[in-house]
């Protein structure tokens, strides 16, 4: 019998890209949703029923999309961000301690905002955090809210800090790529934030590293090797589609359409280095950004959007 994996948010932009390549691994992968079908459940089920037997690993990565720019930036949708991360995140910590069956290992997910924007600070997994703003101690409470009591038997714990995902289907890439298509992309704000970024092939991959090696513990974090400026980026994925970059996006624009606290996270970038992570075993796919955007734009320029 397949080794089950419960994952709760499995139906997101990361969750399926993680579902995908850990069936192909040949574990049972069950989602948990807001409106489940197939083989997902949905939180009430979660908490009426507690986890699946046989279950090696549970995995949270639900949450509200932080930079929908169809939500207006007010307290109902704070509300909703923190609840959406927050209170599954603790439905899944009260599963476990319930059950009389633990699983292997608990992945709580976290993200690179628990470290305060900054140009010359350069972050690490043992870095302070989470005290200066609404995301950081968002992501405080997000990563409290993980914290297994000592009591309840041997569970392995793992937190992973994400950072911007890049990806074919989904995330900053799926947002950028007609502008940069048509030849209007360009750097935001000044373009000299830092842009801590990862491709969705080695975000999936650390939580499968995570699943797999029993030395694994702790946090993680979750970006590539090698840090870049989002004017650094800007040209490397206008390169990587063959198109200029030459129309900036001024910062009052992003503040106008997503507000001035969210829009910081846009407008101002952290510095983190996966050091852990390294030190733990796991090898990037696509350690460098040029590799990156190489390979999502391969993908998007031969992709039938009409056909989505």
């Amino acid at each position: 019998m397949a080794s089950k994996i419960l994952i709760g948010g499995g139906t997101g932009f990361i969750g399926r890209h993680l579902a995908q390549i850990l069936r192909k691994s040949g574990y049972d992968v069950i989602a948990i949703s807001r409106q489940p079908h197939g083989n997902s459940i949905s939180w009430a089920q979660l908490d009426r029923q507690g986890l699946p037997p046989d279950c090696k690993a549970v995995i949270n990565l639900a949450g509200q999309n932080l930079l929908d720019p169809l939500k207006r930036w007010n307290e109902q949708l704070k509300e909703e961000i923190y609840t959406s991360r927050v209170q599954t995140t603790e439905t899944l910590t009260n599963a476990i301690i319930r059950s009389s069956n633990k699983p292997e290992v608990f992945i709580s997910t976290s993200a690179v905002g628990y470290y305060e924007p900054s140009e010359t600070a350069e972050y690490t997994e043992d870095s302070e955090g989470g005290n200066f703003d609404f995301l950081s101690m968002l992501c405080k409470d997000w990563e409290d809210a993980a914290k297994l009591p000592p009591n309840i038997g041997d569970v392995r714990q793992v937190t992973v800090r994400v950072g911007v995902v890049l990806g074919r289907e989904g995330g900053v890439i799926l947002r950028s790529y007609f502008p940069f298509f048509f030849g209007l992309g360009g750097r935001i704000g000044s373009g000299n934030q830092w842009f801590p970024w990862i491709h969705i092939a080695d975000i999936a991959g650390i939580y499968q590293h995570a699943i797999e090696n029993t030395n694994v513990s702790g946090i993680l974090n979750g970006v590539a090797p090698n840090p870049v400026t989002n004017q650094q980026f800007t040209k490397a994925f206008a390169g990587a589609m063959s198109r200029p970059a030459f129309f900036p996006v001024p910062e009052f624009v992003m503040k106008a359409v997503f507000g001035a606290d969210r829009a910081r996270v846009i407008l101002e970038g952290q510095k983190v280095l996966p050091k852990r992570t390294l030190e733990s075993g796991y090898q990037f796919s696509y350690p460098d950004i040029q590799s990156a955007c190489q390979e999502v734009s391969r993908f998007l320029l031969n992709y039938d959007f009409t056909n989505k």
